[in-house]
């Protein structure tokens, strides 16, 4: 089932004919190679671990539900000071497959045509061509996702920084020039 994907910092492909109904337990971790490939990708100082516990089975005839918890240690720069932030990741996921002609990937619509879309209820299935799924990649997408975009070292501040709301942002109006013009 592993194979290395080199456009990729992270791959572990699944083959779906080998998908059986009985979920099978997969564990994958990073090696140093990875780790620091995965540093590159997300612009991080370093990964330090990086590591997924899964459960890869079938859902409904053609799909296939990969599941699990993504775990890991990684080193940012402070937004303020620049210095090392330690972070850890600690993701639980699921994500369903279906081939892309599957009536299942058609996405749901009203009578209008328009997309209908429940923000609270569960992500839609992804559609995949040809007979593999790359379950690295789907770990690495979720880790992404928990990474903190502003990191902060405890305790900083912006010192004399002061926030610029906009209220004085408002361009003036076109006839603002003309309340002064007075008609002779």
């Amino acid at each position: 089932m592993k194979n290395k994907r080199d456009d990729v910092p992270f791959s572990y492909l699944v083959n779906v004919g080998h998908v059986s109904a009985n979920p099978v337990e997969v564990h994958l971790e990073a090696d140093k190679r990875e780790l620091e490939a995965l540093a590159d990708s997300w612009n991080v100082l370093s990964v330090d671990r990086f590591s997924a516990e899964l459960q890869i089975g079938r859902w409904k005839r053609d799909g296939v539900r990969i599941k699990g918890r993504v775990q890991a240690n990684i080193v940012q720069a402070c937004v303020v000071t620049l210095d090392p932030v330690p972070s850890a990741i600690d993701e639980t996921f699921e994500q369903i497959f279906v081939p892309e002609n599957s009536k299942l990937a058609r996405r749901p619509a009203n009578d209008a045509g328009e997309m209908v879309l429940d923000p609270d209820g569960p992500d839609l299935p992804e559609s995949f061509a040809g007979d593999t799924i790359d379950a690295g990649e789907v770990v690495t997408e979720f880790a992404a996702l928990a990474i903190d975009p502003y990191p902060r070292k405890a305790g900083v501040e912006f010192g004399g920084h002061v926030e610029d709301t906009g209220e004085n942002d408002k361009k003036p109006s076109a006839f603002a020039v003309l309340k002064d013009w007075k008609k002779d």
